[in-house]
């Protein structure tokens, strides 16, 4: 104890130093903290949607449209490589999660085979040259197309990752940050938005697929046959929302989609009345395409259609180059700097549907708040009486210190990360506190026992650090791994309580053995006792 390494006493100042500098801020008003200095932290505890309020959300990836999406996708690219390879085919549908056709030539059957087993799908992971989708050979010149179970089940889990991701990207374009998207079970994502009491408007930025694709409309349809219902092939019908028509025919494929966009921005039309538009900025492969189409296709209309719904279909009036241009409609200033955020964060890889939703008042967790400090300071003055009377006003007031450099460091890493405070997450603080001095009373308690033993008090000291220091170790460590697991396999307020109780382990060994060596090492070279206040 006398000779306490230098390094030790350096690291608890600086270590308590930049905690208090990060714990600032929460005590601080609004209008202080924006006025300090740029090198200072601003940053502040969270308060999760059970202490702040807010809006909760629970949706669900719908995988089967998704699949369906995938196989109409793959059944025009069949339709192309038979054009291509002027194979004879009939019967192409969609229908039960699988494609189905038929060959009209039997002469042709095996070649059409081979050509789709070569060109559809995607290289299996784990395989040597198989593919992620299965093409059979049936009776009557049939042919079916399914996807391999296992290749689709990993495709819709990576579907509902990047759908977190792009919920991610539009909340964050909003600036919005205390919205978290988190995954739930094999297909469902939860967001809770802490301070948004409009579920509706969350609903509306995270919710909407924001599918943008651009589609020929083909001029050829005769509208008897489309009344009739005699679509022709390769097209389909899709409603309109720009003001002038009911529907367009538009040729299925695709050739430009919003995948292709690098930039879109919410303006105004300056030569058309000064309404809303978003102009958008498009990737080398959409400008060549781009400037392609509208080369071949002067006179005729083109849709832009979002979400299955053409939102306008200008006539192309000459070559667009550089791949910029303007998507005009029926917007207001402020849908169509919505439809601009949807655009640069992207689309929904997959739909979902609203299973749950709910809102909570600020009410609600303004209670809990009260509750929950509540609970924290009365175990906290209990905790000091109980040190206070076992251990005296020196070694018991020592240990609170070291307590109140724990809650310092507990405060200061969670501003410092963002994490979000919860109910649970102060159960856990609380938690945390109480038993914070569990790693004094062992270190006391050898202390005493080292005395009883007839060491001297540098010696005692010393052993009452140096050998309860593994049973601390020990115990902190299972609780480490507790919450470790708490955290990767909970959810919710699961993990609030696990997250709290993991930095609050860290904190508790650190204060608890650190602090307190270094407090009893400068009293007693100060004091020079001849014996122990807890002999």
């Amino acid at each position: 104890m006398m000779n306490l390494a230098r390094w030790k006493v350096i690291l608890v100042v600086l270590v308590t130093l930049i905690s208090a500098l990060f714990t600032l801020p929460n005590l601080l008003p609004a209008k202080v903290r924006d006025a300090l200095p740029g090198f200072m932290p601003k940053n502040t505890l969270h308060l999760g949607l059970d202490l702040q309020g807010g809006s909760y959300l629970l949706y669900s990836v719908d995988t089967v449209a998704l699949r369906t999406e995938r196989l109409t996708n793959m059944a025009e690219d069949i339709r192309s490589t038979f054009k291509d390879k002027q194979i004879n085919f009939s019967d192409l549908a969609v229908s039960n999660g699988e494609i189905g056709l038929r060959i009209t030539d039997p002469a042709q059957v095996n070649d059409a085979v081979n050509a789709l087993r070569r060109t559809l799908g995607a290289p299996l992971a784990g395989t040597t040259g198989g593919r992620d989708v299965t093409v059979s050979n049936l009776p009557d010149q049939r042919i079916r197309v399914v996807f391999v179970p296992e290749a689709f089940e990993a495709e819709a889990a990576r579907a509902v990752e990047q759908n977190i991701e792009v919920i991610r990207r539009r909340v964050d374009t909003t600036g919005a940050k205390e919205v978290n998207p988190v995954r739930q079970g094999k297909d469902r994502i939860v967001i809770e938005a802490a301070g948004e009491s409009d579920p509706e408007k969350l609903k509306s930025l995270i919710g909407q697929t924001a599918k943008l694709t651009f589609q020929m409309v083909d001029e050829a349809a005769d509208p008897a046959d489309i009344a009739a219902g005699r679509i022709p092939p390769g097209d389909e019908i899709i409603a309109s929302v720009d003001g002038h028509s009911a529907s367009y025919v538009v040729k299925r494929r695709a050739p430009i989609t919003g995948e292709m966009l690098t930039d879109a921005q919410p303006g105004f039309d300056q030569q058309g009345g000064g309404g809303s538009l978003v102009s958008f900025r498009m990737n080398s492969v959409g400008s060549t395409r781009f400037a392609d189409i509208t080369r071949q296709n002067i006179g005729k209309r083109f849709a832009i259609v979002l979400d299955k719904k053409v939102i306008s279909a200008p006539v192309i009036q000459g070559v667009i180059p550089g791949g910029s241009g303007n998507i005009t409609g029926n917007f207001t200033p402020e849908s169509a700097n919505e439809l601009s955020v949807l655009l640069r964060a992207g689309a929904l890889p997959a739909p979902m549907k609203v299973e749950e939703q709910r809102t909570v008042g600020a009410e609600l967790g303004a209670d809990a708040v009260r509750a929950g400090a509540t609970s924290a300071i009365v175990g906290l003055v209990l905790t000091m009486i109980f040190m206070l009377l076992i251990y005296g006003g020196l070694f018991g007031g020592i240990s609170l210190v070291a307590l109140a450099v724990n809650a310092l460091m507990i405060v200061g890493v969670m501003s410092f990360t963002q994490a979000t405070l919860t109910l649970p997450g102060i159960a856990g603080l609380i938690l945390t506190l109480a038993v914070a001095v569990d790693a004094n009373v062992l270190i006391y308690e050898r202390m005493r026992d080292e005395l009883r033993a007839g060491r001297s008090l540098i010696a005692s000291m010393e052993a009452g650090f140096s050998r309860a220091w593994g049973t601390i170790f020990d115990a902190n460590m299972t609780h480490i791994f507790s919450a470790a697991i708490m955290f990767s396999l909970g959810s919710g307020p699961v993990k609030g309580f696990a997250w709290t109780l993991f930095f609050g382990v860290l904190t508790t060994v650190f204060s608890a053995v650190l602090v307190t060596q270094v407090l009893l090492a400068w009293w007693f070279r100060t004091a020079r006792p001849k014996t122990l206040p807890i002999a």
